[in-house]
């Protein structure tokens, strides 16, 4: 296997873990990654599917007691457990039904660095906005999530359709404007990324189906692993990190970057 080919192949995967959970957005890092290292993965696409399928099954894993204890009570039906695993149902909605309808026009249309470098700059300009002026929460805990809010959400994560978005920052920043405390939201917003990023995975499996191309299992390994094994070392240390500093810092990372991958794009 090329050498050079195993590097950007590791480094592709572990932008992916790093960035899948916070708000910076994964696709748009991934497109300018993937531009900036003339990254040539397999056909198909396979490969950006099953690296974010690895951040995936990360979070899944750091979270297995909250989802085994949330479909124990469902069985049960406790209303708490009913509660939750209804909220994030409703949350999941508008995506699924709007990802579906809009598929072939975002891919087509909106993958292009320059949709993310413009996206990144608006979009860490808004988290600027909500944290100077976001009110004080009124949910501290995922629990408290009531239908109305978790359907806000819901709405505002079919802002991520745009690479460059970012999924976490539209849910965490939507939360927050609907008086969700930060650790919460950005937990909800984790639990959320579990049924909407599967789906995606699934659909998008199921759309590129007859152009898949398997035949490079050690590159499609190695980018699942990094990837895998990164998203479990950042979102624990996210969660605590968001906690104490809030979300300025990325806020202003994405501007710094979104004008740095335009100034290279408006110079070639």
């Amino acid at each position: 296997m090329d050498l050079t080919l195993i590097w950007k192949t590791l480094l592709i995967g572990v932008v992916e873990g790093l960035t899948e959970f916070l708000p910076v957005s994964s696709t748009g890092h991934i497109i300018l990654a993937e531009e900036v290292l003339n990254f040539q993965g397999p056909p198909g696409k396979v490969f950006e599917i099953v690296i974010q399928l690895g951040a995936i099954l990360a979070v899944c894993l750091l979270y297995r007691m909250k989802i085994w204890t949330t479909a124990q009570g469902v069985l049960r039906r406790d209303k708490q457990a009913v509660r939750f695993a209804t909220a994030i149902v409703v949350a999941f909605l508008p995506a699924a039904v709007i990802g579906v309808m809009a598929h072939k026009y975002i891919k087509s249309v909106l993958f292009n660095p320059m949709v993310v470098a413009i996206a990144l700059i608006v979009g860490g300009i808004a988290i600027l906005i909500i944290e100077r002026y976001a009110q004080r929460p009124r949910i501290k805990s995922l629990d408290e999530i009531d239908l109305k809010t978790a359907l806000l959400v819901g709405f505002c994560q079919c802002l991520a359709m745009v690479p460059g978005v970012s999924r976490a920052g539209a849910t965490i920043m939507g939360a927050r404007v609907f008086r969700v405390d930060r650790a919460t939201a950005t937990e909800f917003s984790f639990f959320l990324a579990m049924p909407t990023m599967l789906g995606a995975t699934v659909y998008d499996l199921y759309k590129n189906w007859s152009v898949l191309d398997w035949s490079h299992g050690g590159i499609i390994a190695l980018g699942f692993v990094a990837a895998f094994v990164t998203a479990l070392l950042v979102v624990s240390a996210f969660v605590r990190f968001i906690s104490r500093h809030g979300f300025t810092v990325f806020a202003w990372y994405r501007i710094a970057v979104g004008a740095l991958a335009l100034t290279l794009l408006l110079m070639r």
